[in-house]
């Protein structure tokens, strides 16, 4: 892994962070790197209200932000909020999406920026997000634009692109990614009654779990100009 001075990682939702990139951010916190988090919409449109319901449309923003708050300082690192509406990106501009995300780079000025792979994302804000953000850096000068690292997490990405760049394998660390997640409970309140009921040593649903998630993958993004 090259040397960095600051991460950057902008993704559209409250626990992205944890899902797609907390063995990343634990491996450059560990080196000193500071990361900073570029939340795109705060989940507001999360169908996950619990069973029985924890909250409404209206207290849902709140609760998922305070959710991003503590995984964040449990991840140690920064983060801000772009400020878009959930499952609304696809529909915005790709400039708009690009010149909010130049604004946050231009001011951290960070070495390597991870986001996802346009069009491999599962969600399209996931890919409209992307898209936004790798067309900030392209309009950014040569000589100042990061690295982008772009995460494909289609099921059939490897068919599509080939073998990733860049491989974080979480191993023996998994257990901080997992507690990470778990700091997004409303979201991850299926996961968790599923964790009280199972024998973390020996459950065949960690074993799944270390098996989807255990790794984090990107692509180095090459631009044509």
């Amino acid at each position: 892994m090259e040397k960095h001075t600051h991460v950057v990682i902008v993704y559209p939702h409250p626990d992205d962070e944890s899902f797609g990139a907390a063995g990343t951010i634990r491996k450059f916190r560990s080196q000193g790197v500071p990361v900073t988090y570029l939340c795109g919409t705060l989940g507001e449109m999360g169908r996950n209200m619990g069973t029985p319901p924890f909250a409404n449309r209206e207290t849902l923003p709140q609760i998922r932000k305070k959710e991003l708050e503590e995984a964040c300082a449990f991840l140690d690192i920064d983060y801000r909020l772009l400020g878009f509406r959930d499952k609304t990106i696809e529909f915005e501009p790709l400039e708009t999406v690009a010149k909010r995300v130049k604004k946050e780079l231009e001011d951290i000025e960070p070495s390597l920026v991870i986001t996802h792979y346009p069009g491999h994302g599962v969600h399209p804000d996931h890919n409209a997000l992307a898209a936004g953000t790798i067309e900030a850096v392209r309009m950014m000068p040569k000589e100042k634009r990061p690295t982008i690292w772009a995460a494909a997490i289609t099921r059939d990405f490897e068919k599509v692109l080939g073998e990733p760049d860049v491989v974080i394998e979480l191993g023996e660390h998994f257990d901080y990614k997992l507690e990470a997640i778990l700091k997004h409970r409303s979201q991850a309140e299926g996961l968790l009654k599923q964790l009280e009921n199972s024998d973390k040593s020996e459950s065949e649903f960690i074993k799944g779990l270390k098996t989807r998630l255990g790794k984090e993958r990107f692509f180095i993004w090459q631009f044509e100009d």
